[in-house]
């Protein structure tokens, strides 16, 4: 059985601060100016969207490689059949 080795966890005890490049700062200052919401809460919104998101798909990939090892694949004309159907030419 394939184990998938998992990142390092790293607490936090202090407020992080980041690093915004010019450019995103400036379409940070923007979106909240055109919003009337706080830039703050704005970045907790997105970093949050990302976790969640970032969350779910290592439950996905977790799931795909249980399932492969399992035995478990789409065959490979299975998945031209699905591409086909999708993207008609």
């Amino acid at each position: 059985m394939k184990t998938v080795a998992r990142r390092p966890v790293f607490q936090y005890h202090e407020p992080m601060e980041v690093q915004l490049t010019f450019d995103q700062e400036a379409k940070l200052t923007r979106m909240a100016t055109e919003q009337g919401r706080a830039a703050e809460t704005l970045v907790q919104e997105a970093v949050e969207r990302f976790l969640n998101y970032d969350e779910w798909f290592s439950r996905e990939v977790d799931k795909g490689l249980a399932a492969a090892d399992r035995g478990e694949f789409v065959e490979h004309d299975d998945i031209r059949k699905m591409i086909d159907r999708r993207y008609p030419a």
